[in-house]
């Protein structure tokens, strides 16, 4: 085998074996979901039994800065009983910081992802990255790179995923 040939096997082999699947729709969805600007670990778990809408953004992405006022709508409209919608930026916490004093008025919960463990863990690979995680934890559905053509189908997912019976969530 010529060294050529063994390199490109070896970076296949590693790039294969270390590389770990995106979650998809059904599959549970990881428990983490970045930090509060008070340092605290927001998780998937402490919103068992709401739907979940989890939104991957950050500053330099007009479509995403134009969606936090549409995720807002969402939570005020749904309720926070039924529904909690998690807007996780992308940038560093000095970021995070200023962005979230600016659009304090906004109700739905907001995180940052030092590290980038929540995005890896989702497997975003650009943003806008939305998922619509179930009350039973399970992910419903996932959008990726989305714009306003895709808002029909997103509001009939969040729908689907709210009229589920609750039994089917404690099951």
């Amino acid at each position: 085998m010529t060294l050529r040939r063994l390199l490109t096997f070896l970076l296949f082999a590693c790039t294969v074996h270390g590389a770990s699947a995106a979650p998809a729709s059904g599959d549970m969805a990881p428990d983490y979901l970045g930090r509060t600007l008070e340092d605290k670990e927001v998780a998937v778990s402490h919103y068992r039994g709401k739907v979940l809408v989890v939104s991957f953004w950050a500053t330099w992405c007009p479509y995403c800065l134009k969606e936090l006022p549409i995720l807002e709508g969402i939570q005020q409209t749904a309720g926070t009983d039924k529904v909690q919608v998690i807007a996780i930026n992308t940038e560093n916490r000095d970021v995070f910081r200023k962005v979230s004093r600016a659009l304090s008025k906004l109700t739905l919960g907001m995180s940052y992802d030092p590290g980038k463990k929540s995005a890896t863990l989702y497997g975003v690979q650009g943003i806008p990255h939305l998922l619509i995680i179930g009350r039973d934890g399970r992910i419903q559905n996932v959008y990726r790179g989305y714009d306003e053509s895709s808002l029909d189908g997103i509001v009939q997912s969040l729908n689907a995923a709210i009229s589920m019976p609750v039994e089917a969530v404690n099951n």
